[in-house]
């Protein structure tokens, strides 16, 4: 059983891991029954409509601060699977996989309302798992630190790209989705949400150094919907635009298949962030053939491992000499370029999906 994430209609990062589970598990003869809280989906975004959850997390949470222990939700399933921390204690065993602690980490990062409560939660929910799948080894210290989780009880399964991602686009349709935006090929790409983690102020200041020439060559494209304190931000993308400078900030694609097209037609892929669990664009990028720029911090090494230029993601100045680097010297591009293809071959959603079954049996045989 498996939890999509959703976010204003469109799949969220969680949500991206929690599609590919379930396309993938039944190749590994696992049968996947889809649950939501607090209703069924609609279906949105490629998820598969799934059953309605028998109580709200917020009830079923409430039952188990007044009388711990005591109950356990009845649920007609081998194993529970939730992919994000909405854990509750059930009649069967329970796998949660925990993408990283950020908010108790890093709460100054991410939206303060409810900030100390939602974290609190968090915490209680994480240890009524009977087993936790942490999505990259940096991340499990994290997990024992914070949610104060026994190691013992922790594998790691990292994430993935799918195959299809493998297998480039139709040049046309790249073209339509550049001219539809406006684009020439070549830019410097950034996807995510607009966050201060993301360090994407950093690339905006590394960029604008550039060489005037460079900059006309190749322009800066972010693809991202703005989050949680980045007021600042979202006006520094729009100032730069509007003092002329070839920055493009894209808040919303029309269809999951214009992302593709954008990374075909990128030059760079600048992703220098200050803290990843895991790290995705990273694969969608090398599965694209696009050279890497990211960060020596976080997981993000291990997940470019020798297939990016790594940047310390708190000096403007590397990541603007790396960006120059990947944008003009044919032979750093084509050993990132191999590199991160190789890298993503390896790193598929099938992989995953395999990894996940693995912890599946091993639970139900203890």
């Amino acid at each position: 059983m498996v939890e999509p994430g959703l976010t204003g209609g469109r799949l969220d990062g969680i949500g991206v891991y929690t599609r590919a589970l379930m396309q993938h598990l039944p190749a590994t003869g696992c049968k996947v029954a889809p649950y939501s809280w607090p209703r069924p989906r609609q279906g949105q975004a490629g998820i598969s409509i799934g059953q309605a959850f028998p109580t709200s997390f917020e009830a079923a949470s409430l039952v188990e601060l007044v009388t711990p222990g005591a109950h356990r939700v009845h649920m007609p399933l081998d194993i529970f699977h939730a992919t994000d921390y909405r854990v509750v204690r059930m009649d069967c065993p329970v796998v949660a996989t925990l993408h990283d602690a950020l908010p108790i980490k890093h709460p100054e990062w991410c939206n303060p309302r409810l900030r100390k409560l939602k974290n609190w939660l968090q915490v209680k929910a994480a240890r009524k798992a009977d087993h936790v799948i942490a999505v990259s080894r940096f991340a499990v210290a994290e997990l024992v630190e914070c949610f104060g989780i026994d190691e013992r009880r922790i594998s790691v399964v990292p994430n993935g790209v799918d195959e299809a991602w493998l297998a480039a686009p139709d040049p046309q349709a790249v073209s339509g989705t550049l001219a539809a935006y406006g684009l020439q090929p070549g830019y410097f790409l950034f996807v995510g949400t607009l966050q201060p983690r993301k360090n994407l102020e950093r690339v905006l200041e590394a960029y604008l150094a550039l060489p005037a020439p460079l900059r006309a060559e190749r322009g800066l494209v972010v693809v991202g919907a703005p989050g949680a304190r980045s007021d600042s931000l979202a006006a520094a993308l729009r100032a730069a635009r509007a003092a002329g400078e070839n920055v493009a900030w894209l808040d919303r694609l029309t269809d999951d298949a214009q992302l593709r097209h954008l990374y075909a037609g990128a030059g760079v892929f600048v992703f220098p962030s200050l803290y990843e669990g895991y790290g995705i664009p990273v694969l969608e990028a090398f599965a694209s053939n696009v050279p890497v720029v990211t960060s020596t911090v976080t997981s993000l090494p291990e997940v470019a491992g020798e297939a990016a230029l790594l940047v310390d993601p708190l000096s403007r100045g590397a990541i603007g000499d790396a960006m120059r680097i990947l944008a003009t010297d044919p032979v750093a591009r084509a050993r990132c370029i191999g590199a991160g293809r190789a890298r993503a071959e390896q790193l598929t959603w099938q992989n995953t999906a395999r990894l996940t079954a693995e912890v599946y049996r091993a639970v139900l045989s203890q």
